[in-house]
């Protein structure tokens, strides 16, 4: 119980301190763009009603995880096959380094052209790019399975899916849950992004057309709105993680305790 007590003080110790800081910087403030904190904590219940969190939040969240899911579905598909196989990766690495380095919002307009405006572009626009943080670490992690564990796995019969699952897979999930994370923040920025091209709501068009109404604090609750996704996302993600990989971590804590 003190445990978590010290860690939820821990965690809450900085963003308060920080909020603290907001708003006792932005008191006094006169500045039509730099809002009083308090002003815009005023206006936030006034802005995000019932009826705004379904109709903008609820959309980007499902574009979010369809965009998501896609990408880890192809990432760690398409990561397996490539770092299983030498031929396979000496052949896919030269086109894999060219795409990875194209940024996605510059795929933007090129996806619009072959997937129109509607939510298919915008979930294509997430896929194109969370999926290179988890392809790229899934690839490391096949790669560096044991020699040992898997000569020990084809010695028992352990083969073909079996093999797959327990071995391959199990030895590399600390390295695709790396992957996993770099790409839940990758998938964040790039669902705001393509919600300002040619949208009808969403975080990203509600934020922009707050902007182009001179509707400065409404602006500045929707970035607020933004942030706290971002951090229910990832308390989530950390949740499923630790219940995941319980048993990495806890062979991490048994070495680090061992003489």
């Amino acid at each position: 119980m003190r445990t978590l007590l010290l860690r939820t003080v821990f965690v809450l110790a900085l963003p308060a301190v920080l909020v603290a800081v907001w708003w006792v910087a932005s008191e006094d403030s006169t500045d039509v763009y730099w809002p009083p904190l308090s002003t815009i904590l005023e206006t936030f219940p006034d802005v995000w009603t019932a009826d705004r969190l379904t109709g903008d939040v609820v959309p980007s969240v499902l574009r979010l995880s369809g965009g998501y899911a896609l990408a880890a579905v192809v990432g760690v598909g398409l990561g397996t096959v490539i770092g299983s196989y030498r031929r396979v990766r000496a052949v896919c690495e030269p086109v894999l380094e060219f795409l990875r380095a194209v940024p996605p919002p510059v795929l933007v307009p090129v996806i619009m052209l072959f997937a129109g405006i509607g939510d298919t572009m915008k979930v294509a626009v997430i896929a194109s790019g969370c999926v290179w943080p988890i392809l790229l670490n899934t690839v490391e992690g096949v790669r560096a399975v044991d020699p040992v564990m898997a000569e020990t796995a084809r010695s028992y019969g352990l083969t073909g899916a079996a093999r797959l699952r327990h071995v391959v897979l199990r030895s590399a999930s600390p390295q695709i849950f790396a992957g996993l994370r770099q790409a839940l923040s990758i998938g964040i920025i790039l669902m705001v992004i393509s919600e300002m091209f040619a949208a009808s709501n969403g975080l990203g068009f509600t934020i922009v057309q707050f902007q182009r109404s001179f509707a400065i604090p409404d602006m500045w609750t929707g970035i607020l709105v933004l942030g706290l996704l971002g951090f229910l996302l990832s308390v989530v993600f950390q949740l499923v993680e630790r219940r995941v990989l319980g048993w990495y971590h806890g062979l991490r804590a048994a070495t680090r305790r061992s003489p």
